[in-house]
């Protein structure tokens, strides 16, 4: 008999009246919203206006939702596109399938489009990013543990997960893989927030740091799981992910060193007077006109002058 264990759901969903509340939506969600708040916490420390992570936030998050949506589907296609299989069930999100490596990669293009927009540099908005992801996703890890999904290999320890029996499972005790990610991701946003603080990262290399240690812990987690995937060389296709990825960051951290070293002094410019604004041109034509102004009050000062003084010149002594 087994005394100890972590328990599983059962269910993963919980119904509000009529509204579904699914767990693993939930733990995306609240994730969101961690990064966002932290996120914002330290893009303001570095001299950035509060609001400016939210606003780029929306570009990324949808961006990031699909691409983690389409790394899923396309590197585990047997599940959607195989005999038996209904390819409708690709666009259930909310049943779990989300694969990182897609979620930074378009979450990045989103990121780029709204720090265009508002004229900021990515790698330093990633940067005040990297730690609040990490803690983002030690959120969502959780709601795989509501789908009870994505375990680890039979074990006994005092650890294990109970799994019940369903579709494509069987019920007993496994390695809490969701657990062990949980943990990991908060351990690399400790290491970014210290290695920050203690080396003053800029350019991106926070945020390569946190993709560099976040592969270190993937892969041998990966390792761990027994949940159908592709090999390769006979391998899990993420566990090659992650080495490549590391192998991408760690070289980007050492060449942006040595090309950028120290960190960037402006990261959001300065917001404009709004009297100036709003006389158009953000201001500029208001500085000209004042310009204008302060030189005639000069030349008409001078001309002034020049008549008095000319004017004493004239009357007699």
């Amino acid at each position: 008999m087994d005394l100890a264990y972590i328990p599983s759901p059962s269910t993963g969903v919980i119904h509000l009246g009529p509204i579904p509340l699914r767990g693993y939506a939930f733990c995306i969600i609240i994730g969101v919203f961690v990064a966002v708040w932290y996120g914002n916490k330290r893009w303001v420390a570095r001299g950035g206006k509060a609001g400016t992570v939210a606003d780029i936030a929306v570009w990324a998050v949808p961006f990031g939702l699909v691409g983690g949506r389409l790394y899923h589907v396309i590197t585990d296609y047997q599940l959607y596109f195989s005999e038996g299989e209904n390819w409708v069930d690709a666009f259930k999100i909310w049943e779990g399938g989300l694969g990182i490596w897609g979620a930074v990669a378009f979450g990045a293009v989103g990121a780029w489009i709204g720090c265009r927009r508002r004229g900021i540099p990515l790698p330093a908005w990633a940067d005040a990013l990297a730690p609040a992801l990490a803690f983002a996703q030690a959120i969502g890890r959780w709601g795989n543990w509501f789908n009870q999904e994505l375990y680890g290999k039979p074990t006994d320890l005092p650890w294990a997960l109970r799994i019940t029996e369903g579709v494509n499972r069987e019920a007993g005790l496994y390695h809490p893989t969701f657990l062990y990610e949980s943990l990991w991701s908060i351990g690399v946003a400790l290491l970014v927030i210290w290695a920050d603080r203690r080396f003053r990262l800029g350019h991106g290399r926070a945020f390569a740091l946190y993709v560099a240690a976040y592969c270190a812990g993937r892969g041998w987690i990966e390792y761990m799981r027994i949940d159908e995937a592709n090999h390769v060389l006979g391998l899990r296709l993420n566990v090659w992910t992650s080495i490549i990825v590391f192998v991408l960051a760690v070289t980007y951290i050492v060449l942006s060193a040595r090309l950028r070293p120290g960190r960037e002094e402006i990261v959001e410019p300065a917001a404009v007077d709004p009297a100036k604004k709003a006389d158009g041109d953000d201001g500029k034509e208001h500085d000209a006109k004042a310009d204008r102004d302060a030189k005639g009050d000069v030349k008409s000062d001078a001309k002034n002058e020049v008549k008095n003084t000319g004017t004493e010149s004239a009357q007699p002594s």
